[in-house]
Formats: C-alpha cells, sequence, structure tokens
C-alpha cells in the first residue's frame, strides 16, 4: 500500500515542521521542502509515481513566491490535497491581514498557529479533520463498513454506496472477479446453495445479503419500526432527519421526551450530501453535511433517540389513547407502526425532477440527484455539468473541480447572485476549473448504458448545442417532501406545510392562532424546508427543530 504524501514547506522552519509532523509518519509519508519551486517538484513526482497527495503545508512566509500563488501552482498538481497556512506564532497576526481573506475564495482551507511545542493538540485537532475530509472524500477508503460485490453500470450499487457513504459508512465495490468479490460470492454460495444476485453486500458486522433495494441494506443496521411494542406510545416522533428533525431529536430527547425519528433515506437529508458547509456557526474550517449529520445522530443516539432509516412514511391516523390519556398518532410505513401523542414534521424538500425521459433511466449511472459525493472519485478527467444555482450547487461544483477536469454549473438566471451565498461565488470565480453557463437548460441526453451527452438549450434564443459529459448532477430546487401529511395539516399552493399565523384564520382555535412552529392539526408540528417560508438554510432549519420541543411540551402538558 502506498503511503498517502504529507507536504510541508518552510524557508526557514522546514525542519522544525518536519519534526511537529512526526506524528503521521506511520500512515503517512511526511516530506519537507524549503521553498515553492522544490514543493512543486516533490508534486510532480509524487503525482507520476502515483502517490496521493493528502496534505500540504506551508508558513506563509515562502522564499520564491508569494504563498497564495504557491497553494495556486500546487493546486495544478494535487487538485484534492488539503492546503494550510501554519503561520509562526511571531507573525500569526500580520500574515492573518493579508492572507486570511483567501480562505473566503478557496485559495486554502486553514490558517493555523504553528505548533508551540509538543502534544498542540489545538493545531494538531484541525489537522487530523482535514485529513479526515480528504480521507472521506478524496481516496477509496482503506478502512471499509460495507463490502460490494458488483459489476459496471449497476444502479443499486450505486444507490447502495450512496447510502453507506452519507450514513457515515465507508463503502468499496469489488468486482465478481476479483479475490474479494470471488470469496464472497463463494460464501454465500455455501451458505444458500446457489450464487447470489449481485450486487452482494457484506457489512462490518458479519452480515451477507443480497438486497434488491437500500431498504434491506438500512434495515440490517437500524431494523424496522415492527421492532417497537405495539402497545409503546412515544413521547415524539420525528419525521426527517435532516437539520431540523436531528436537532428536535437532540433537544426533545434529552429533555425526557421518549423519541423515534423516521427518515426515508439516509440520515442527514438533503444537508447530508453537501460536501463542505462554511458558513455553519462554529466551524471556521467548514464542515461536510455528513460529518455534521452524523455528529447529530450521536448526540440523539447519547439520549436514547431510536432511529429508523430506509423507511417512508405513507399515511398517518389518529385513535384513542387505550389509557384515556387523549389522541395518539400513527404514523404507518410499510415496516410497521409508530404510535406517538405528538409529531414534528422535518421531511424537507426533494430535488425537482428533470422530467427528461431519456435522462431518467440513467439515475445512478452518470445522472444524479443531488451532489453524489461518492460518485465523485470516478470523475477524473471528465467533463461534469451541475444543474442548479443554490448553495448546494455551488458546495457540488467545488467538490467536482477537485477530480474532474471540468465542471459547469448551469442555471437559467442571469447570475448566482440571486440564489448563492457571496462566498460561494467567490469561490467558484477564482477555481480555474469551474464556469458559469448562464440561461441554459438540459433538454435531451444519453448514452450507451452510462450518460456521455447532453442537450443545453438556451432559453433566451432557444438555440441548443450537444455537449460531452461523463456527469449530470441536479439541484433544481426545492420541492415540499410531505406527501404522507393528513388533510387536516394546511399547506400553501405549493404544497409546504403552514405554521402558526400563516394557518388559515378558519382554522384558528377561538381566535387564536397556532404557536409559530404548529399546524392547523392538533399535536402536528413543522421545522425546517417544509415550512411554508422558512429560509432554506442548515442553521435556521437546526434552530427550528430545537425550538419547537418547548412547544411539544407545552402541547403534552395540556394533556
Amino acid at each position: 500500500m502506498v503511503s498517502p504524501l504529507i507536504l510541508v514547506v518552510s524557508g526557514q522552519h522546514a525542519d522544525f515542521l518536519r519534526d511537529e509532523f512526526s506524528r503521521y509518519d506511520r500512515d503517512y509519508d511526511v516530506r519537507s521542502a524549503t521553498s515553492s519551486a522544490g514543493a512543486l517538484t516533490l508534486l510532480q513526482q509524487a503525482r507520476t509515481g502515483g502517490v496521493p497527495i493528502a496534505l500540504i503545508v506551508q508558513d506563509g512566509d515562502l522564499p520564491d513566491a508569494h504563498p497564495l500563488e504557491a497553494f495556486s501552482d500546487w493546486r495544478s498538481v494535487a487538485p484534492t490535497a488539503r492546503r494550510v497556512i501554519a503561520a509562526h506564532f511571531e507573525r500569526f497576526l500580520d500574515q492573518a491581514v493579508e492572507l486570511r481573506p483567501g480562505l473566503a475564495k478557496g485559495k486554502y482551507d486553514a490558517y493555523l498557529l504553528m505548533p508551540r511545542g509538543v502534544r498542540d493538540e489545538e493545531f494538531h485537532g484541525a489537522i487530523t479533520e482535514l485529513l479526515a475530509d480528504w480521507g472521506a472524500t478524496a481516496v477509496a477508503p482503506e478502512v471499509v463498513s460495507l463490502k460490494i460485490v458488483s459489476g459496471p453500470g449497476v444502479r443499486l450499487t450505486s444507490e447502495i454506496r450512496e447510502y453507506a457513504e452519507r450514513m457515515g459508512m465507508p463503502a468499496r465495490v469489488y468486482a465478481p472477479d476479483s479475490p474479494e468479490g470471488e470469496e464472497l460470492i463463494a460464501s454465500f454460495a455455501a451458505e444458500h446453495g446457489s450464487p447470489p444476485a449481485l450486487p452482494l453486500v457484506l457489512t462490518a458486522r458479519g452480515d451477507l445479503l443480497s438486497p434488491s433495494s437500500v431498504r434491506e441494506v438500512a434495515a440490517v443496521f437500524y431494523g424496522a419500526p415492527s421492532q417497537i411494542d405495539v402497545s409503546e406510545v412515544v413521547d415524539l416522533a420525528v419525521v426527517g432527519a435532516g437539520p431540523a428533525g436531528l436537532a428536535a431529536a437532540v433537544y426533545g430527547a434529552s429533555e425526557g421526551l421518549s423519541t423515534v425519528v423516521l427518515e426515508s433515506e439516509a440520515i442527514g437529508g438533503q444537508a447530508g450530501t453537501s460536501s463542505m458547509i462554511r458558513n455553519y456557526l462554529g466551524f471556521p474550517r467548514g464542515i461536510s453535511g455528513m460529518r455534521l449529520a452524523q455528529r447529530a445522530r450521536n448526540q440523539a443516539l447519547r439520549f436514547g433517540t431510536r432511529f429508523f432509516t430506509g423507511w417512508e412514511v405513507t399515511a398517518t391516523s389518529v385513535e384513542d389513547a387505550a389509557d384515556g390519556s387523549g389522541p395518539v398518532h400513527v404514523l404507518h410505513t410499510d415496516g410497521g407502526d409508530v404510535r406517538a401523542r405528538s409529531v414534528v414534521i422535518a421531511t424537507g424538500v426533494a430535488y425537482r425532477k428533470l422530467g427528461v425521459e431519456a435522462l431518467e433511466s440513467l439515475v445512478g449511472l452518470g445522472v444524479h440527484y443531488g451532489s453524489a459525493m461518492s460518485a465523485a472519485r470516478e470523475l477524473e478527467g471528465a467533463h461534469v455539468i451541475v444543474v442548479g444555482g443554490g448553495n448546494s450547487a455551488g458546495q457540488a461544483a467545488l467538490h467536482l473541480a477537485r477530480f474532474a477536469d471540468s465542471v459547469t454549473i448551469l442555471v437559467r438566471r442571469d447570475s448566482l447572485a440571486e440564489t448563492m451565498s457571496d462566498y460561494l461565488i467567490h469561490e467558484i470565480a477564482f477555481n480555474p476549473r469551474v464556469t458559469v453557463r448562464t440561461h441554459g437548460r438540459v433538454v435531451d441526453g444519453g448514452g450507451d448504458g452510462r450518460l456521455e451527452w447532453v442537450t443545453v438549450e438556451d432559453v433566451t434564443s432557444g438555440a441548443r448545442d450537444r455537449v460531452a459529459v461523463q456527469g449530470l448532477f441536479l439541484l433544481l430546487g426545492a420541492a415540499p417532501h410531505c406527501d404522507w401529511v393528513p388533510e387536516a395539516v394546511s399547506r400553501d399552493e405549493r404544497g409546504f406545510v403552514l405554521t402558526g399565523r400563516d394557518v388559515p384564520c378558519e382554522q384558528w382555535d377561538d381566535g387564536v392562532p397556532p404557536a409559530n412552529l404548529a399546524t392547523s392539526a392538533p399535536g402536528v408540528f413543522a421545522v425546517g424546508d417544509i415550512r411554508s417560508g422558512s429560509m432554506k438554510r442548515v442553521a435556521s432549519a437546526s434552530g427550528e427543530g430545537a425550538s419547537v420541543v418547548p412547544l411539544v411540551h407545552a402541547y403534552l402538558a395540556r394533556g
């Protein structure tokens, strides 16, 4: 196994930095250079030799180049490497004025104070976070939670791998004729008496299964709602495990409410597919949506929340509690029912469908709804198109640009300014691999077994051109994800759930509107992107998830 490269660069402190990074020698090849040119030579040698480049650290005071220009040169050779300035403590504040603005444009990933002695864990905590992020997104995982045996071009394989990686479970796909694939196929055949239908999945705890859906894999880890005793009534059922639902689960369970979370896909929701969220409070170096979701899930588990993933709520009903304590909401799924005294709707939104039939048949085979981070590693040297102008589209484009030769962001508007955060627009403008094409939409596409081309139409002139692409990522805005919500819950003309004073006056109780996050149905609340008028941001969704818990407590206290 080839050890990934960590390169430290400094004209004056190269030996000191190399020594400080000696703790990584077991798992990484740590080298040093004393100039920008010397570093570039080492990086080119590593790339030519097939050595993965994980991290480049410099002190911001190079003898032969401006530090930001050096990063630009190195980036052309090592686009997936994480980039750090470790400034000497004598110049840390002076350099910050000039260099920190480069963070906002994505020129590098972290501005740190150089270690000041042994066990400077503040510094190394930041370094290991960056290495963990690189390892999770840039290279095939060494330690896997899921082994998948499959041939190429299998849609279910892509879906299982994407689910696993969104759940924080690294997955690797093995060809059927590889040593690992042959061994697992033989094991299955010996146990069941016949070869398996592929894909074949082996979990870290030893489950070997030939699933026909992602749900079957999810059930191995989280079970099904039918495992809950039919007589049990929980205090709170949260439907949806995006930032809003996770926050409701954490605060609800931590304040003594028995809490169950139902999620139809992977924990994290749409936000969980974001490669890097840089404007979330408390994470100055940014955090991926997957890591944020997994941290929140672990918090909720700590307080006793039970999770069921892969189970979509299909309908609801209301029944009287056996003990006469009041109405009970019954959430129906194909895997059993959940009974709860209160319900928080946090199902968020789904990406709107493109509506091009030829491309729908290639979903998972080069066409993806959302960022599909696990697919990015397969696009080295490719051209890809990201359709959408929101923050999720910008984050996806920047992540894909670490691998693909070129990324085009396609929008129908005049620019990104109306729909995307300023910091992302600056990062995109700085990245030479990313371009923005305005006034365009995808109207056709195809390929032999996977995506090979799309047709783009200019929405102003009607002119069309055919573009060769290997990846199409569709982040097409928000469509409410709540078809199961009962008729008693009022919605706006687009299908988003109404809460508080937005509920029609005729549904108010004695002229008093529902609480600000309460719906028109007693005991049912709505938070996050599914709520009409919400901000559609991770931070606001998390805030609503936390804020709804006192309202749930007040409702339950009234009996």
